[in-house]
């Protein structure tokens, strides 16, 4: 007697083979028989004619570590079809921590104060995460910035040797609790000191474990072909797997950057190299708003940086400060926006170039925002217009590309309710939208691979991604014509249409579109 089947489906599963006519049988939480089960008795069946029957969708580069602490249901991830999730991207991640857990939370996408943190170790964070009962699978990566941070006694240096080893032993120890890599983000106020020299110790540690490193590069405008070169020199000098964040490079920089890039990464993998990219599927950018600013200036907490932002000497020092903001900057701060704030809702949508008075200076403008979110300098959000379609279409169509949502988990009520991150509800269903159907980029099978197979594989799961007896039972069924993305810009938590059932781990999470309720994700260690 199986415990569930889904019956009368096309089956593709993950692999980029053609589809084929199926129904699957599942036992607990893995898959048990595949084939023609029409006399096979269950205790659940869910039909799935006319429709396509494929593993979880995994997200290799999501920010959800904190998002999912405060509400595990993953609302925006779940009706897109996603099963898992790997956290701990861009250097930002909720462990380690040091002992002033205040000076880590600016490096914590989707904090708020609302939930108490209290751990400080890989170990501990995950086992905070098994305590909520995620409604999706969870891996993570160990984030450098955090490492950098309680360590490093000034970021805006290199480390030492010594902090070096001392930053190489915490990373081992987040291996060790289960981190299936660890994580760059070069552009960030915690990193920009990094040394490559570091780095490439780092990366050591992370090979000699097997690990995974995700790369945020360091600059991705005017010298992000430089970048993506410090990438590939640690991935050759150590041997880790290495993979390329959100490759694409934003306005700015020389107008073959992408091409040049990509050439890159094939030259290095036509050589032997295990390294490969990924790309997320908006047409914009966002981080927070607070990037703007060094570390020095928000490391004694806001009353602190309230007076920095109200000195006109230490604004004229805040403003020589090289951020991912400014870099923003490069292509125009009529492309760039204030998408999320409590301080100055009025203002939100509208361009820094919009909000600058004639004469007046955009960094001043946004010392401003900042000064007007009050205790949390760090909700505020920025969108910059970095890319178009046909950029997008140029990655996604490569077999090194992969598909990630750079979004955090959020769910339509409950504490997250009026949480916005872009892409969260929209990334898979705008992929398929308009890489697969509109614009015809890709075929269905080969857009499911790089949802499914190719990112499991690059993170190192086993058992997921593929629909093969024994593997676990993480299955999307949805129908493929309507699967689609239905936020937008002004109104982005808008949940995404044409997903039919999800199981994580054999477990029914929704059914005929509706949530069941049912959390039976699982926290993933290597």
């Amino acid at each position: 007697m199986l415990d569930l089947a889904i019956r009368g489906g096309r089956v593709l599963d993950g692999t980029g083979a053609d589809a084929f006519h199926a129904d699957i049988g599942v036992a607990g939480d893995r898959i048990s028989a595949i084939g023609d089960l029409s006399h096979a008795g269950a205790r659940q069946s869910l039909d799935a004619t006319g429709l396509v029957v494929a593993p979880g969708f995994i997200d290799i580069h999501s920010h959800s570590d904190f998002t999912l602490l405060i509400d595990p249901r993953a609302h925006s991830q779940i009706y897109q079809g996603v099963t898992t999730e790997l956290v701990g991207n861009c250097g930002h991640g909720c462990a380690p921590l040091g002992p002033t857990v205040e000076a880590f939370t600016g490096n914590i996408y989707g904090y708020q104060d609302v939930l108490p943190i209290d751990w400080t170790t890989m170990e501990g964070y995950l086992a905070r995460l098994e305590e909520t009962g995620p409604a999706v699978n969870v891996a993570t990566l160990v984030a450098n910035g955090n490492l950098r941070l309680a360590v490093v006694e000034d970021v805006r240096r290199p480390a030492t040797r010594d902090e070096t080893v001392r930053m190489g032993r915490l990373l081992e120890e987040g291996l060790d609790a289960g981190a299936f890599g660890f994580s760059t983000g070069l552009e960030y106020p915690a990193e920009r000191g990094a040394s490559e020299e570091e780095l490439v110790e780092l990366c050591r540690v992370t090979a000699r474990r097997g690990g995974l490193y995700a790369t945020h590069e360091r600059n991705r405008e005017v010298l992000a072909i430089e970048a993506v070169e410090e990438g590939l020199r640690a991935a050759a000098e150590t041997g880790v797997r290495l993979q390329l964040s959100h490759i694409i490079p934003r306005r700015g920089g020389p107008p073959d950057s992408l091409e040049r890039c990509i050439e890159l990464v094939e030259a290095a993998h036509a050589g032997g190299m295990d390294v490969e990219f990924d790309a997320h599927t908006r047409l914009h950018g966002i981080t927070n708003l607070s990037a703007v600013l060094p570390s020095w200036a928000v490391d004694g907490g806001p009353g602190r940086l309230r007076s920095y932002l109200s000195d006109r000497a230490t604004r004229d020092r805040l403003r020589q400060y090289e951020s991912i903001i400014s870099s923003f900057g490069l292509g125009g701060w009529d492309r760039v926006a204030l998408f999320c704030s409590e301080g100055s809702p009025g203002k939100v949508g509208h361009s820094i170039a919009e909000l600058t008075p004639s004469g007046g200076d955009p960094f001043d403008t946004m010392f401003d925002l900042l000064l007007a979110e009050g205790d949390d300098p760090h909700g505020a959000l920025l969108i910059v217009h970095s890319y178009d379609d046909d950029m997008l279409a140029h990655a996604f169509r490569h077999p090194l590309c992969t598909t990630e949502s750079d979004a955090t988990a959020l769910c339509t009520d409950g504490p997250l309710a009026g949480t916005t991150f872009l892409g969260a509800y929209t990334w898979a269903g705008s992929f398929f939208r308009s890489m697969v159907r509109e614009r015809r980029e890709l075929t269905l099978e080969e857009a499911v691979y790089k949802l499914t197979a190719q990112p499991a594989d690059r993170i190192g799961l086993t058992d997921r991604g593929r629909l093969i007896e024994g593997c676990r039972a993480d299955i999307v069924v949805f129908d493929p014509g309507e699967f689609s993305d239905r936020g937008t810009l002004d109104e982005p938590n808008r949940p995404a249409a044409g997903v039919r059932h999800v199981l994580v781990n054999g477990g029914p999470t929704l059914i005929d579109g509706v949530e069941t309720g049912h959390r039976t994700g699982q926290v993933l260690r290597r």
